[in-house]
């Protein structure tokens, strides 16, 4: 394993990914396509880019792992179009892109419930997502489905603040499997299956994360 792409790295999630990948001896170039400049690193490549016409033929798509953690609510992306076109269109562009250059090992942030016959929306696009991804024919592919994600946003909003401490208090009565994780277990637990690479579909639960 030599190197991998970051799809997200300036979210929750997804900056703590990249501290990793950055960090970790056994990766030699991380990629982390963003729309701003991150800060630079001697590993990192950071092609700034509009994320809505992504170049299929980059040369920076040739990776051996894929972490994906690019995730937005309808609430916040303004509309069900705007919202499925991240949570959707994009990341299965990311993972065509890469899985086309020759990734071999995928790691994707879903949800807990995601179905693709759900009949919420926001369940069902990121179940559609999930198997959209998995007919790509990956050599291995991790799906984790979170809870609430638990963290220090950058702009952290009333209601989230709220959500995360209720849930910190409520954590010992919550049944496991419906518990919230925090971000950065979340993102430890991406990209040790992206590097480990296990053959096959894992589909990793809210619990299963926390345990990791």
């Amino acid at each position: 394993m030599t190197s991998i792409l970051i799809a997200g790295a300036t979210g929750l999630v997804g900056h703590h990914a990249l501290s990793k990948a950055l960090a970790d001896p056994r990766i030699e170039r991380v990629i982390a396509p963003t729309r701003r400049p991150l800060e630079k690193h001697i590993k990192l490549v950071n092609p700034v880019l509009d994320m809505s016409a992504l170049p299929s033929d980059a040369d920076w798509w040739q990776v051996d792992a894929v972490i994906c953690s690019i995730g937005t609510t309808r609430k916040n992306a303004g509309s069900s179009e705007a919202f499925r076109a991240i949570d959707y269109d994009l990341q299965y562009a990311i993972a065509k892109h890469t899985r086309a250059h020759g990734a071999r090992s995928f790691a994707l942030t879903s949800s807990i419930g995601a179905n693709a016959q759900s009949p919420f929306f926001y369940l069902r696009t990121k179940g559609e997502l999930e198997k959209a991804v998995s007919d790509l024919n990956w050599h291995s592919l991790t799906i984790l489905r979170p809870g609430a994600i638990l963290g220090d946003r950058e702009n952290p909003r009333l209601s989230e603040q709220f959500t995360s401490s209720a849930l910190n208090l409520l954590s010992p009565i919550i049944p496991k499997k419906y518990r919230g994780n925090h971000a950065e277990d979340i993102a430890s637990t991406l990209f040790e299956s992206a590097m480990t690479a296990t053959a096959g579909l894992q589909i990793l639960t809210s619990e299963q994360i926390n345990q990791a």
